[in-house]
């Protein structure tokens, strides 16, 4: 039997990294990771997309995209046949927003966003309090990777800016029900994983390396 190829996208400005505890059978199939590259002058969210996919060797691959790598790997699938997209912690469309974001496209409040926070983790590290914050600012250290300006500015834009309105009822969507950044009230059509937080692709490991193989594997109805 052929492996079937996996392309696991990380979320914003995270490394393949956050795939670490992603386990999934090698005899069944074989696992790529894509990185974030910095947006070239001007380039859409679509042209973006094109530009990854000229990365998949393969026919008829997995995309599973992680957060904004789960919006991103949706528009990959314009350019490439693919056996099944797979989304975690993501939404399907812009209807799944929560109200923050709508209004922040409507009122441009993304640009006030002040990119040096996400540039210098190690000296926000300095000034926050408590083991909690800590911790999840070593996570934050070890698993974002690209602290580029220029990225962090494109994409938080073309995250708020997305203009999908109708979701594709083919598109696989695993959602945790206490996801913070995409809450669960907003999101229609979902795998649901009790307790799963919107980094639940680390803590949350163990459910997906059970169900994943046959969510990959379950025929289309």
């Amino acid at each position: 039997m052929n492996k079937i190829p996996i392309y696991f996208m990380p979320g914003l400005a995270a490394s393949p990294t956050i795939f670490e505890k992603i386990l999934l059978p090698k005899e069944d199939f074989e696992i790529f990771f894509l990185d974030w590259e910095i947006p070239l002058d001007h380039e859409s969210l679509l042209e973006y997309a094109k530009r990854i996919t000229e990365k998949i060797r393969h026919k008829n691959p997995v995309l599973i995209g992680v957060s904004f790598g789960g919006i991103l790997v949706q528009e990959m699938a314009k350019f490439v046949d693919v056996r099944k997209v797979i989304i975690i912690s993501s939404v399907k469309s812009n209807l799944e927003f929560p109200l923050r974001m709508k209004i922040a496209k409507t009122t441009k409040a993304y640009k006030l966003i002040p990119m040096n926070m996400f540039l210098d983790i190690e000296k926000l590290a300095k000034f926050s309090f408590g083991d909690k914050v800590n911790q999840r600012l070593k996570l934050y250290e070890k698993f974002l990777s690209v602290r580029d300006r220029r990225y962090l500015e494109w994409a938080i834009e073309q995250i708020i800016l997305w203009d999908r309105t109708q979701a594709d009822p083919d598109v696989v969507h695993i959602h945790g029900d206490a996801d913070e950044v995409f809450p669960i009230k907003n999101i229609k059509n979902c795998i649901v994983v009790k307790g799963g937080t919107h980094i639940m692709i680390l803590n949350k490991f163990r459910w997906l390396n059970e169900n994943l193989p046959k969510i990959i594997l379950e025929e289309k109805n």
